[in-house]
């Protein structure tokens, strides 16, 4: 992770060198385990301008999960809960939880909730991102969940799912400036 750090801030440098804008935040998608704690600890991340939270495991257990979605969101080195339902169409119907809390508990915190674009999760669905802006989620991030650059071409799904949701421009980070990004991570760290 350090070494990925140190070739990103390299890369950065010679886009600036170049004038050419484009950035590329030092980043993660860390696991979150089915208690709620983090797969990685808070120093280790602490270098990092953006950490996404994801459950990648016990993804299809049918109690609900209320209580592990809110412990994630209170770890501090989280800033977006990634493909907070973790379904996959076909695969997995996704985690329950009470998710008017959850939102609320993300709102509450200053966290942002990922619409993930992949036609397979499309997740959050707009029915919940609905909920997410209800219950006063001011930030959202629309991720691609790409393995491959041509899965980037999934962007729209997640814009769409924004658009339906009533989400504004202004609350989507992805439209924010990479210092703005920067700074909003910075803030949520120092809590």
């Amino acid at each position: 992770l350090a070494e990925q750090g140190a070739r990103i801030d390299a890369l950065n440098a010679e886009l600036r060198a170049s004038g050419d804008p484009f950035r590329v935040l030092r980043s993660i998608e860390m696991d979150v385990f089915p208690d709620g704690t983090c797969d990685m600890e808070p120093e280790v991340l602490a270098p990092l301008d953006l950490v996404l939270g994801a459950f990648h495991s016990k993804l299809r257990i049918l109690e609900d999960q209320t209580e592990r979605y809110l412990a994630a969101l209170r770890d501090p080195s989280v800033h977006v809960l990634a493909h907070p339902q973790a379904r996959m169409y076909e695969r997995r119907a996704g985690l329950r939880a009470d998710w008017a809390r959850v939102f609320a508990e993300a709102a509450g915190r200053g966290k942002a909730v990922e619409l993930d674009a992949t036609p397979a999760r499309q997740d959050l669905s707009v029915e919940l991102a609905r909920v997410a802006v209800t219950e006063g989620v001011r930030w959202f991030s629309i991720g691609s969940d790409a393995h491959t650059s041509l899965e980037l071409e999934f962007l729209p799904f997640g814009l769409a799912t924004a658009a339906l949701a009533g989400i504004p421009r202004e609350r989507i980070l992805n439209y924010r400036t990479v210092d703005e990004v920067i700074a909003w991570g910075r803030e949520l760290r120092a809590g």
